[in-house]
């Protein structure tokens, strides 16, 4: 893990670079397999998932005989985890339904919009080297409570070609019973194209590693609405003097254990918190299990001394991170100068894993700078607002004048002809 003291600006340039940027080398593969996706349908589906995946299934999707066995291979500590999580995930984004408020503009017109949501979606759950049942929850949960009519999900298999039971358990878990063994860019290119087992969706949701999160950038392309660039994963850590290295360094250990190409990044004003967390890193990461993947990611990695928290906070904002802790002595305070990450963790005891798992919000979080334009996924990403208003013939008279103007204005003789015939039947009709 690199260590930089005092840095100049071209130095945290260079640690604020996230490792996949640039990687347009990726194109020419994502590209051949959302295009053969897209004409060959499962026949190159098939061909994909025996080249990625190491499993080719005769049918995609899951049988109901696997989902109704699944909780028998779940064991009960487990599950009762998994249900709390639910419970947890659900009163967050059931809070976030909103009802319908009219607004009166002028005299005699009224707006509201009604929140409805998109019929069909698609969730990408990563599994590839583990088993991310949580991510099934995060996404199919909101989704629900939106009141998504079709609701599939794709995911890997393992070299079995069987998925996760604990994935099968968490999607029954929701209510999703749709589930196809289908993983990396080709399940983007059958969600957004659709083929002969997997139905084409409106709009596809979840993270993914690269090659995932270009499909998804590719389909847009196409006119398929997807959520937010959600890639490799990050997490940057403010820390001051009252700390405790070791949560940092467990912190920091939680997101480098995602993948070779997540990245993490501690930012602190103090030079011992330099040394003791260091220490901590090389301790704990010596004790994972995904040891290797860990230290990969560590190379991508930064523990950077600055002169003050304020300048940490500006870095921070600069990078954009998915994931923000800020462990220090007034987090509260610290927290009101954020304006770009995806979720915020406050204090020494609010582990970014509680997020991942158990509080409530959502952890599919904007990654790679995308924080500074966009936000995590909540029950509205799975909605739409469809606008409504009314205008009374009072209304018309009110607004109707202006309106003329304006449409003159812009040159735009239709728009003005569609309100003044409407003003003259009116004045008409009051002259009779």
């Amino acid at each position: 893990m690199k260590i930089l003291i005092y840095p100049g600006q071209a130095e945290i340039n260079a640690a604020l670079n996230r490792p996949s940027a640039g990687n347009a080398d990726i194109d020419t593969s994502v590209r051949e397999v959302l295009a053969r996706v897209r004409t060959e349908g499962d026949a190159a589906l098939r061909e994909f998932s025996e080249k990625f995946d190491g499993y080719a299934p005769a049918s995609f999707k899951v049988d109901d005989n696997s989902l109704q066995e699944a909780e028998k291979h779940v064991p009960e500590p487990l599950r009762q985890a998994m249900l709390d999580a639910s419970s947890n995930i659900r009163a967050f984004h059931s809070a976030q339904l909103q009802g319908t408020e009219v607004v009166n503009t002028a005299e005699g017109v009224k707006c509201w919009s009604r929140d409805v949501a998109i019929e069909k979606v698609g969730l990408y759950v990563p599994g590839g080297t583990a088993p991310l049942f949580s991510t099934v929850m995060m996404l199919a949960i909101p989704a629900r409570l939106a009141g998504c009519r079709d609701i599939i999900i794709c995911t890997p298999p393992g070299k079995d070609g069987k998925v996760s039971p604990l994935i099968l358990y968490a999607a029954s878990l929701a209510g999703v019973t749709t589930i196809y063994a289908v993983g990396g860019a080709q399940a983007i290119a059958a969600m957004a194209y659709g083929t002969e087992t997997i139905p084409r969706v409106y709009k596809i949701f979840g993270p993914g590693n690269r090659y995932v999160t270009r499909a998804k950038d590719l389909v847009r392309l196409d006119g398929i609405a997807t959520d937010m660039p959600a890639g490799p994963s990050e997490v940057l850590v403010i820390v001051d003097e009252t700390a405790n290295p070791a949560f940092v360094a467990a912190d920091l250990l939680s997101q480098a254990e995602h993948g070779a190409d997540s990245q993490v990044i501690m930012l602190t004003d103090s030079r011992l918190m330099i040394d003791l967390v260091k220490n901590e890193l090389e301790r704990q990461a010596a004790q994972l299990q995904r040891n290797s993947i860990a230290l990969q990611s560590l190379e991508n990695s930064s523990l950077i001394l600055l002169d003050t928290i304020d300048e940490c906070l500006k870095i921070s904002n600069r990078y954009a991170p998915e994931h923000l802790i800020l462990a220090t002595s007034d987090p509260h305070l610290h927290a009101a100068a954020v304006v770009n990450a995806g979720s915020v963790f406050l204090g020494n005891f609010s582990s970014e894993s509680t997020g991942d798992y158990m509080t409530g919000p959502n952890h599919t979080l904007p990654t790679g700078g995308y924080a500074r334009s966009y936000s995590g996924l909540s029950t509205g990403s799975f909605m739409k607002k469809i606008f409504f208003q009314e205008v009374t013939e009072r209304g018309l008279l009110n607004i109707g004048p202006a309106t003329e103007l304006l449409a003159g204005a812009e040159m735009l003789g239709g728009h003005r002809n569609a309100v003044t015939v409407r003003l003259k039947y009116l004045n008409d009709e009051q002259n009779r």
